[in-house]
């Protein structure tokens, strides 16, 4: 693979994989006979990027995520992410192991792209605290726990204490959603009780004060505990304040945001006809005038990574639950396929941040906070081949009409983007070209992490 362009801080190089794996950097590398070379002259070469948080086998309220792992991972592939953490999220009455096998047999021999999962807890006794042992043996290090959806995912003080403690001991991470889930149960009853049912109400009902009560909680019980945790889907100042505080304090915390607070704010979820529910999700994106302190702390490291909380939901049909009642809209806005070209045109091409912290935070700093760095998240030699071909010239649209994802529309529906992946690799093989699939549906392979021990 040749590398060319002059940006100041880059490296302009040859790129030789062997297998699945680079083995060489150097420049005017002689290709042997028989060699695929791609010929990257005017484009960017970044590592394939990673997307931390994503649902695809989904059951939630009452009924299930459209992707599957097949359609989820071509799509990521096409948008130049080559890898992706998904949640596992039991119910309460489930045990954490079948959870584990039903989820990893969702995703073996089906996935395009390299995978993995953060370890959901829906609650904590005996059979959980042992099987979780296991469940990490098995390659799985880091946890993810709900501080809401009271009666459906989330945890008692009690659960959070005991949870915290058990990832301490096994050395693992415990990424957390955080809002307070007793608040909502409130809000939501008032508004739904006062006939304000719409989507434009789903907002009211877990304000920013209710997310950033929810990472103050957090922060108490991990500066307890000296736990790791990584605040998922941090939407707005109140919150991001909360977790910087903590980090003040000694917390070991670390933050992610989403590339849907970014670019969409709430008045998309106002827009009429029910058109709001397409961007239902929790917590709900804000006013905008939070989007300028998110990018600013990606552009300066205090937030560290950029996500999405994938979760497709078909507005015609599954949305529409909610018609009558907002608390019934399943939350998720899809955006996997999207994430990377609409940060880099509106954080890169905009100065809002430059290539290195376009790379570390939507592949490197996930790849070392869950266990995956040097294998992910990085061009050196010994990593996987995982390499995405960027070219900054392209101009286009993107429309559901031309997407991958499996759901009936796209939240970014006319939004105009200035760069796109030209060649995707995974693992040395090529995987996407220019906007389209040509990889191996199968191919992905389950990415078994150690645990960090920080």
């Amino acid at each position: 693979m040749r590398r060319r362009n002059h940006h100041p801080h880059c490296y302009t190089a040859d790129i030789w994989c062997e297998g699945e794996t680079i083995t060489r950097i150097d420049r005017n590398i002689a290709p042997p006979p028989g060699a695929e070379v791609i010929d990257a002259s005017g484009k960017y070469v970044f590592p394939g990027f990673i997307d931390p948080h994503v649902h695809i086998h989904l059951p939630f309220m009452g009924t299930f995520a459209k992707d599957t792992h097949e359609t989820a991972s071509k799509a990521a592939l096409v948008g130049g992410t080559t890898t992706f953490i998904e949640m596992i999220c039991p119910a309460r009455a489930d045990g954490p192991m079948e959870s584990f096998e039903l989820w990893l047999g969702k995703a073996q021999g089906q996935s395009a792209c390299d995978f993995t999962f953060h370890m959901g807890l829906g609650r904590y006794d005996d059979q959980v605290e042992q099987e979780m042992d296991g469940i990490v043996k098995r390659g799985v290090s880091s946890f993810k726990i709900f501080l809401a959806y009271k009666g459906a995912f989330g945890l008692s003080d009690e659960e959070l204490y005991r949870t915290l403690r058990l990832a301490k001991k096994l050395g693992v991470i415990t990424t957390a959603h955080c809002e307070n889930a007793d608040l909502i149960v409130e809000l939501q009853q008032k508004l739904v009780g006062e006939g304000k049912t719409g989507p434009e109400w789903h907002h009211e009902s877990r304000p920013p004060l209710v997310e950033a009560e929810g990472v103050h909680h957090l922060m108490t019980f991990a500066r307890l505990l000296d736990a790791h945790v990584y605040v998922v889907h941090t939407s707005c100042e109140e919150a991001v304040r909360e977790a910087v505080n903590g980090k003040l304090g000694g917390v070991k915390v670390w933050i992610e945001t989403l590339i849907q607070y970014l670019v969409t704010d709430k008045t998309f979820a106002e827009r009429p006809d029910f058109e709001g529910a397409k961007y239902v999700m929790s917590p709900p994106l804000r006013d905008k005038r939070n989007q300028d302190l998110l990018w600013n702390g990606l552009r300066d490291g205090f937030i560290s990574t950029l996500a999405t909380d994938h979760a497709p939901f078909d507005f015609a049909t599954q949305k529409r639950m909610g018609i009558k009642d907002f608390t019934r809209i399943p939350n998720g806005i899809p955006s996997l396929e999207d994430r990377i070209n609409v940060f880099y045109t509106y954080g890169v091409k905009r100065g809002r941040l430059d290539l290195h912290r376009f790379v570390d935070t939507a592949s490197t700093r996930a790849a070392k906070l869950f266990g995956l760095f040097p294998r992910k998240g990085t061009i050196q030699p010994g990593s996987d081949a995982d390499l995405v071909v960027y070219d900054p010239g392209y101009r286009g649209t993107i429309s559901v009409k031309t997407q991958l994802m499996n759901v009936d529309y796209n939240p970014f529906e006319g939004m105009a983007i200035e760069g796109r992946p030209s060649a995707v690799t995974v693992r040395g093989q090529v995987a996407a070209r220019d906007g389209k699939f040509v990889g191996q549906v199968g191919r992905g392979r389950f990415l078994e992490r150690e645990p960090s021990h920080f």
